[in-house]
Parts: structure tokens; sequence; C-alpha cells
């Protein structure tokens, strides 16, 4: 179903962006995003929780060492390999965005710790700024491998940053605080989610692909075709890179470290998504790709990894 939502919203946004001038590129989507897909998922946190961190601190610090050290390097060196400065940002990308959506439903599915998994998604949340910092740090140190002039336009990654921080991290945060205070609304919210998540994702695929900027993907195919199957197949290399480090890593008999291992093997794409239409001039169209094939990688990856999960439990 999501997948289906996916290329719904990506395919008549495009469609909708070919046939009329497209849309201007506003911040305001960014705050609609953090509203109604990161918002919701604050509630649950109760800082008097946070005595969780310190006991299961191993597991903690596994998870931020797999997010934010082994995948990275993953992504560079496939992202090098790529040959393109857009399809290596993009992968970075991913690889600094733990997570997502759904992956308190695999937690939960999983029979892993929810109350640590909702505690790792807010430090994940939290670091959102981390990830935007690692981004530009490497736009920077690749832009002579690439031969691009990264650091030298106004529109790379330093220039938003502020910007990126309040709207997708300081005011859903606030925001939660203040719901959680009316329950009748918290109980709606939490009972729709679902379908606000759904919802909000659709009309977020459907305003980006919708964007004059993405129609330079018509460009990028006319021109440079072999691109999307350079993403692909480095799309899928980083997954399995991925799936398998996540497996020796993590003790899957442990409900706390299967919680960190969800938070591992599956990436918040569409706030990859949000975040690409800062960087896109700066890396380029073909940022998108790697992305966007994600959606198409991560969802049969992770219903393969469930069913494996219940053969390992049932053998």
């Amino acid at each position: 179903m999501q997948l289906l939502i996916v290329l719904l919203g990506a395919l008549l946004g495009f469609i909708y962006g070919f046939n009329t001038d497209g849309f201007i590129f506003s911040s305001n989507i960014c705050l609609f995003a953090g509203l109604t897909m990161i918002m919701p998922s604050l509630f649950k946190v109760k800082l008097t929780d946070v005595k969780l961190l310190w006991h299961h601190r191993t597991v903690v610090a596994k998870s931020l060492l797999l997010n934010f050290v082994l995948l990275p390097i993953f992504a560079v060196i496939i992202g090098l390999l790529s040959r393109d400065y857009g399809i290596a940002a993009g992968l970075f990308l991913l690889s600094v965005l733990s997570g997502g959506g759904m992956v308190m439903y695999w937690i939960k599915k999983s029979g892993g710790d929810t109350s640590l998994g909702f505690l790792i998604l807010f430090i994940n949340l939290l670091l959102i700024s981390l990830s935007f910092l690692m981004l530009h740090l490497f736009g920077v140190y690749t832009e002579s491998y690439f031969d691009t002039l990264y650091t030298d336009d106004n529109n790379n990654m330093e220039s938003y940053a502020r910007l990126v921080i309040e709207l997708l991290i300081v005011i859903p945060f606030i925001a939660s605080r203040f719901v959680v205070l009316f329950k009748p609304l918290e109980k709606f919210i939490e009972t729709y989610r679902p379908y606000i998540s759904n919802i909000s994702m659709f009309i977020i695929l459907f305003y980006l692909f919708g964007l004059q900027s993405t129609q330079n993907l018509v460009d990028l195919y006319d021109f440079e075709p072999e691109l999307i199957v350079i993403a692909l197949a480095a799309v899928i290399a980083f997954y399995v890179l991925d799936l398998l480090c996540a497996w020796f890593i993590f003790k899957m008999e442990s409900p706390q470290e299967r919680a960190a291992f969800w938070h591992s093997v599956t990436r918040y794409i569409t706030l990859a998504l949000v975040l690409s239409t800062f960087s896109m001039k700066a890396f380029g169209v073909s940022m998108l790709l790697p992305i966007m094939i994600a959606y198409m990688i991560q969802i049969p990856f992770a219903i393969l990894t469930d069913r494996k999960l219940v053969e390992k439990e049932t053998a």
C-alpha cells in the first residue's frame, strides 16, 4: 500500500509539473513534514524514560556507531564508485537518516522493545542537525573528486542548517508537548496516524515531484539514462551491506537489540526526500534517484527480513 502511494504521488506530481509551470520551492513543505510526520512520533517520548538510555547504553552506542559511522563510510565508498555527485550525495543522505515512518511498526511486529525504540527514534530526530552537517562535510571533502564547486555555491547545506533545525526539530517538539496536554486531540491523531502519514506522504511527494527543478529529471533520462541503473545498483549494494552489518552487530534474541536493529536496516526515506529539496541545487537532480529507488528496495527488504525473524523464532 505504501509503495503504491509513493509511486502514485511521485507520478502525479511529475505529470502536473511537466504539464504546468510547476511549483516554486517553499520551506513550508518542511514545516508540513515536521508537523505531520515527525511530531506524532514524539507523543510517546517521556523525559522520565531517559533512564532507559543509560540502562541500555551498549545497545544505543552500537546503534549510533552503525548509523553515523559505518553506514556513512559504506555510502561514501559506493558513492565514489558511482562517479556521480548527485547519486553519491543522495546515498549519503540516506545513510545518515535512521528509522522512518514505519520503523515502530516493524519493531512492534517483530517483538522488539517499543519503549527503547521510541527513545532511539527521538535521538535520531534530534541528530537531524548532525546528519545535515555530515552531508555538508561530504560536499566539502568530495567536491574535488567530482570536480564541482560545492563550497563556492550559495546553495550549499551550511546556509540551510538553522532553517532545517527549526522546522524539523524545534517546532515539531514544542508542538508535540502542547498536543499531549489535550488528550482527545492526541488520541485522535494516534487513532488516525496511519491515514495522516499516508496522506502527508502523498502530498509531500506530489509537491516535490511537481517542483520546477524536478523536471530536470527529463533531461537526465534523455542524456544520461545509465545513471538510473547506476543508482539502482548503488542502493541495492548499500542495503545489502546495511542488513549484513546490522545482523552481525545486534543480538536478535534481545528485544532491545531488535529495536535498534530496525533503526539501522530502515532509513527515513521521506525525510531524505524533503531534505533533498535544499540539496538538489548543490548536488544535482540525480540526487533524487537513490532516494526514490530506496522506496522500492527498503519495503520489500523489510518484509523479507521480518519473515526471516519469524522463521528464526519458530525454528
